[in-house]
């Protein structure tokens, strides 16, 4: 590699990162004819113009937006080598994590782990996104650093570990005019329900299992948020198909009666993700350990671990059993 080759990078990674002539070159503390000049030369070496003018200002060409993550990840990596390694202490850790998940994490074990970073990394600061179709490429792109939730095929550089696994069951309000003990397959599919879509698309395992024995249920509400999908379920006359774990936490409190679903729901597992390029990061690698130690009791054997292809979260597929929307 030629030693001009890592500033070139450098200055692509600017242009591509800001889509700008004159912000990439505030960035890099250049003139602006000299990033331009650089432009040239880049446009020439990939046979693209990388960037082109749409009325008052520059977007990325198809082989410019390929280029942005790689070239991201590429400098990333090549600056770890000027990091000196030193003894890592989480006392003098300060840093922000920015992590996608759910409130159904928060409730289920975000007490437990906040206690523990108050007490070990007092400057740590935590950002909490909700989960997104797009949770890989954010993570490729640096803009979350640890993704929380339920996924099918991931890209295959990703790394995983399971935390917890739960299972989903039924709750209607106390009180409710219909469903006294027992829930049926009969009321299940004629009552309306509440949905919980973290990633804001409709159908999934429940409306797949009913799919397949010729029955469907009508949703009458979907929303992304547990505690909201909790809440309205306390005050009308649905059904909502939930995490037990957040229904027994919350449940009670308001009012819901937790039944025994009339179909066979498999346990499923929630694992954290995160791009390589942290793999030995110590703060990083750090984090996901109090993540493990909090979630380590929370288990349920033979769960499943990732969404099928044909959940409508995952982005399409063949026809399989999914494992996110309840």
């Amino acid at each position: 590699m030629d030693p001009s080759d890592l500033g070139a990078l450098v200055t692509l990674d600017a242009l591509l990162q800001t889509s700008s002539v004159s912000a990439a070159a505030g960035r890099l503390g250049l003139s602006t004819p000299a990033v331009s000049h650089a432009l040239a030369r880049l446009r020439e070496r990939f046979g693209d113009p990388l960037l082109v003018r749409a009325g008052r200002r520059m977007v990325l060409t198809p082989r410019a937006e390929a280029l942005r993550p790689q070239v991201h990840e590429a400098l990333a990596v090549a600056a770890q080598v000027f990091v000196s390694p030193t003894l890592f202490e989480p006392e003098t850790l300060d840093r922000t994590f920015t992590v996608s998940m759910t409130d159904y994490v928060l409730a289920v074990f975000g007490g437990a782990l906040e206690e523990r970073l108050c007490a070990r990394a007092p400057n740590l600061d935590l950002r909490v996104l909700a989960n997104a179709v797009d949770d890989p490429e954010r993570l490729r792109s640096g803009e979350t650093d640890l993704a929380i939730g339920i996924y099918g095929q991931l890209p295959p550089e990703m790394r995983t570990r399971p935390l917890i696994t739960d299972r989903l069951i039924c709750v209607v309000r106390e009180g409710h005019p219909v469903v006294r003990k027992r829930l049926s397959i009969e009321q299940f599919t004629r009552l309306p329900h509440v949905q919980i879509a973290p990633r804001g698309r409709p159908g999934g395992y429940v409306d797949d299992l009913l799919a397949e024995r010729g029955l469907s249920r009508r949703v009458a509400r979907a929303f992304p948020y547990f505690r909201v999908a909790l809440e309205t379920t306390a005050r009308a006359d649905y059904i909502l198909t939930v995490s037990e774990r957040i229904a027994r936490a919350l449940g009670p409190q308001l009012g819901l009666r937790l039944l025994e679903p009339p179909l066979p729901l498999e346990p499923f597992a929630l694992s954290m993700v995160w791009h390589p390029r942290f793999a030995s990061d110590p703060g990083h690698t750090w984090l996901r350990q109090q993540l493990v130690e909090v979630t380590q009791a929370l288990d349920h054997p033979g769960a499943r671990r990732r969404l099928s292809a044909s959940d409508p979260t995952t982005g399409g597929g063949r026809k399989r059993r999914p494992r996110r929307s309840s």
